[in-house]
């Protein structure tokens, strides 16, 4: 939305020019989504308390996870929070690849809200069955791997292995299998993580850090020459 809105203005005022640069709307995305996490969490968790929304244990768990019975659950809704709001705010809405992770973030989002929601308010121990979880992930696989394919102003169905010179797989028609193994083994990996508190996140923020590193240099021409990164514009 602030690019949208102040860089336009550049003409009037020359410091809405910063808007221009990724690396400045990273930086205040960054800053948001602290803000939104230090500022708005422990207000939401005291409000789940208050709601008695609560974490529950299957009796067949290790007996140290016991412990975390009670503990308030869809938190992850403040880490959706965390990503939405700073990317609506920041970044270029009409760019391709903003919209693509948008649409996955909330299409992962509403899965696990709807497995948060089954156990906490509906008092249904396994939440959203493996099976039906399993068919929205790979749903969801099927369709951004189709809309990669035929919307992406990149496409080439070939991938390079990072820092390695003219090393390039070309998956031709794998590659929509391989997008659909990577967003369900990858949104699995954090289920099965999620087990003690800090645990998933804390795994997770690691891989956010290395992959939003690789989205930068990426999307950097003068960075190609150097970490020979596939360059993709946008």
């Amino acid at each position: 939305m602030f690019y949208h809105l102040l860089y336009p203005l550049t003409d009037s005022f020359s410091g809405f020019n910063l808007f221009r640069y990724i690396t400045f709307r990273a930086a205040g995305a960054t800053i948001t989504a602290l803000f939104i996490c230090l500022i708005l969490g422990p207000f939401f968790i005291r409000l789940l308390q208050k709601m008695q929304v609560k974490e529950s244990i299957r009796a067949e768990g290790p007996e140290s996870h016991q412990k975390k019975a009670g503990t308030p659950t869809m938190g992850g809704l403040i880490i959706l929070s965390g990503i939405i709001i700073p990317s609506l705010l920041w970044a270029d809405l009409t760019n391709f690849y903003i919209q693509s992770v948008l649409v996955v973030t909330l299409w992962l989002g509403m899965l696990g809200f709807m497995d948060d929601y089954l156990k906490a308010i509906k008092k249904e121990p396994k939440g959203l069955v493996g099976k039906k979880k399993l068919i929205g992930q790979i749903l969801l696989g099927l369709l951004f791997g189709l809309g990669i394919t035929y919307l992406s102003p990149n496409y080439d169905g070939m991938t390079n292995i990072p820092f390695f010179k003219n090393f390039v797989l070309n998956l031709g028609i794998l590659y929509i299998p391989f997008i659909i193994v990577v967003i369900t083994g990858a949104s699995n990996a954090v289920n099965l993580t999620d087990g003690l508190d800090g645990l998933a996140i804390g795994l997770s923020a690691l891989c956010f850090i290395a992959f939003g590193g690789i989205a930068y240099v990426t999307g950097r021409l003068d960075y190609y020459s150097h970490l020979k990164f596939e360059y993709m514009q946008g």
